[in-house]
């Protein structure tokens, strides 16, 4: 069995690991482990604990699940980072990975944060959110080209959207519930960036 460990940026994406995307990827004999961060503020210690996760267990893969949103300004190929969206975040995504220099610590970027995963099916807000509330989630999503291309500024971002939307909204648990019954599948089809992130941990059929 493969091992991967994912160096998240809170305790909303550890728990999206271990509820949702680990048992996904056990199908494919992949066992994913969750490793907290505890925030992204500087580059610097995302560099010093991925180079230590990296050389400490060499057998492991290693790669990441941060947000682009408010990633900090000195990461690697932020500042020079041009073209569209994915072009972007791929310039950054390979800048970080020649700067790491190991083999085996692939990083990842969401697109632009957690929560804009969660627009792939709007639906899924059922639970939480009454019938007006799901008209206004999904009038957000037509309006973009994918869920990852949902956020302008500081106050767009998607996780304020659904708050603005839904003010009983919590980030971790409901979060992790709403994508638990999206699923990665539907989220991947929605989703490029984050389908060619779980292809390349899990290259099989999807």
């Amino acid at each position: 069995m493969s091992r991967l460990l994912v160096y998240c940026e809170g305790a909303t994406e550890e728990l999206f690991i271990k509820d949702v995307l680990a048992p996904y990827l056990l199908t494919a004999n992949i066992y994913a482990k969750p490793i907290g961060a505890d925030g992204a503020s500087k580059y610097s210690k995302i560099k010093t604990e991925l180079t230590k996760l990296g050389k400490n267990d060499s057998q492991a893969i290693i790669t990441t699940m941060f947000d682009y949103y408010a990633l900090p300004n000195e990461t690697p190929g932020v500042k020079n980072a041009t073209g569209s969206l994915y072009e972007k975040i791929q310039h950054i995504e390979s800048a970080v990975n020649t700067d790491l220099g190991l083999p085996n610590v692939f990083f990842n970027l969401i697109v632009h944060e957690f929560e804009g995963l969660l627009f792939a099916d709007t639906t899924a807000f059922a639970d939480i959110a009454n019938e007006t509330q799901l008209v206004d989630l999904a009038k957000i999503r037509q309006k973009f080209n994918s869920p990852e291309h949902i956020n302008k500024s500081y106050e767009t971002a998607p996780s304020r959207r659904i708050l603005g939307i839904i003010q009983n909204y919590s980030k971790v648990l409901d979060g992790t519930k709403i994508a638990k019954i999206i699923g990665i599948n539907k989220i991947s089809a929605e989703c490029p960036h984050f389908a060619d992130w779980v292809k390349n941990i899990s290259p099989k059929e999807e």
